[in-house]
This record gives structure tokens, sequence and C-alpha cells, in this order.
């Protein structure tokens, strides 16, 4: 079991990924770079466990209706 009390870590990540960090914290309105990572972490999270439970995670174009869904 994870310890939910884990304090901060410090991850490597390679430029281009640091560049795409640094543009989804502008688009979201903050700074705060752990925070994309946390809605990144929960966005997989989801989707491997319909994956595991034998259902799907996708967006729906609600103007189409066609839906795309989370691959990985």
């Amino acid at each position: 079991m994870i310890d939910p009390h884990i304090g901060p870590v410090t991850v490597k990540i390679s430029g281009t990924s640091a560049l795409l960090l640094a543009r989804l914290a502008e688009a979201l309105g903050t700074d705060d770079g752990g925070a994309v990572v946390m809605r990144a972490l929960g966005l997989l999270d989801l989707a491997m466990a319909a994956k595991r439970d034998g259902r799907r995670l996708g967006f729906v174009d609600p103007a189409t209706g066609h839906m795309s869904e989370v691959a990985f």
C-alpha cells in the first residue's frame, strides 16, 4: 500500500516534457507544475481503472456525438 503522507519528490523530465508542462500550466492559469501533474495522473488513473474493469474512458464531442477513447 502506498503511504498517502509521502512528501514532495523530485522527478527528472525531458526538455520536451518540461515545455509541455509549462504550456499546460499556463493554459490552466497556474504556475504550479505539481497541480498539472496531479490532474494528468488522476486522468491516467481513471483510464487504467476503466481498462482493468473492462470499461472505456473517452471524450465525446457534443456537436457530433463522436467519441475518442483515451488510449495509452
